[in-house]
C-alpha cells in the first residue's frame, strides 16, 4: 500500500487530531464517568443523556453547533478572536474539537462501566487504612477500571480518526491544514479516477478501526477477568 506524501500528510494529521482530541476529553470523561458510574442525583437521566447526544445526532449537526458558537460571528470565537486574537474555526484545532465532541460519549460510556464494576468495598477498605478519598481514587479505583477507562480511550481515538462529518463543517477541506484522512478519501472521490486512488486511505482506515474494535474488546473481557478475580 503505498500512500503520496499529500495522504501521508493526511493520516499525520488524523493521528494528531484524535489524539489531542482524546487528551482534551479524557479528564473530564474521567470525572464524568466516575459521577455517572458510582452515584445517584436528581436528574442523572438527563445527564446521561446529554452526554450520549453527539452520539446519536447527525454530526453535520454537531459540526453546525459547533460552528455557531467557535465561529467568527459566534458568541465564543468572537469572544477569543478579540480578546486573545485566537480563530479556531477552519483550523486543526476546530477538527480536534469536532473529534473530542463525537468520541466523548464512547470514553464516557466505557468509563462509567468500569467504574460502576470497581467493588466498593475494596475502596471501603482503603478508606479505612487511612486513605484520603484522593488517593484512594487513583491508588484503587483508577487501577481496577483502566482496562475500561484505556478501551474508551481506544474507542474515542478510532472515532476521532474517522470522523467526517462534523469537522467539514467547523473546519473545512483544507489541504496541509484540516485535511484529515476522511476527508482526503471524499476529496479523492470528487475527482475523476479518485475511485481507485482512494483506495489506499479506505484499507487503512479500515485496518485502524477493526485493530481498535480488537483492543476494545480484548481490554473490556480483560477488565471483567480482573473484577472477578478481585472479589
Amino acid at each position: 500500500m503505498v500512500l503520496s506524501p499529500d495522504e501521508w500528510q493526511a493520516v499525520g494529521l488524523s493521528l494528531k487530531v484524535a489524539a489531542v482530541a482524546v487528551a482534551v476529553s479524557l479528564p473530564p470523561a474521567v470525572l464524568l464517568g466516575w459521577i455517572l458510574g458510582r452515584r445517584e442525583f436528581r436528574g442523572k437521566v438527563i445527564v446521561e443523556t446529554l452526554v450520549t447526544l453527539p452520539l446519536v445526532l447527525p454530526p453535520v449537526v454537531v459540526g453546525y453547533l459547533l460552528l455557531m458558537a467557535l465561529g467568527r460571528r459566534g458568541i465564543i470565537g468572537q469572544a477569543l478572536e478579540d480578546w486573545l486574537g485566537v480563530r479556531i474555526a477552519f483550523t486543526w484545532w476546530a477538527a480536534a474539537l469536532a473529534s473530542a465532541v463525537v468520541g466523548f460519549p464512547l470514553l464516557v460510556r466505557s468509563v462509567r462501566l468500569g467504574f460502576a464494576a470497581v467493588d466498593p468495598r475494596l475502596e471501603a477498605i482503603a478508606r479505612t487504612l487511612g486513605a484520603s478519598r484522593w488517593r484512594t481514587f487513583f491508588g484503587v479505583s483508577i487501577p481496577l477500571a483502566w482496562p475500561a477507562i484505556v478501551s474508551g480511550v481506544v474507542l474515542a481515538f478510532a472515532r476521532g480518526w474517522g470522523e467526517f462529518g462534523a469537522t467539514i463543517v467547523i473546519a473545512g477541506n483544507i489541504a496541509g491544514q484540516t485535511r484529515t484522512v476522511p476527508l482526503a478519501i471524499y476529496g479523492s472521490l470528487e475527482t475523476p479516477g479518485g475511485f481507485a486512488s482512494a483506495w489506499p486511505l479506505v484499507i487503512l482506515s479500515i485496518v485502524v478501526a477493526w485493530a481498535a474494535l480488537l483492543g476494545s474488546e480484548w481490554l473490556a473481557r480483560r477488565g471483567g477477568r480482573l473484577s472477578v478475580a478481585v472479589r
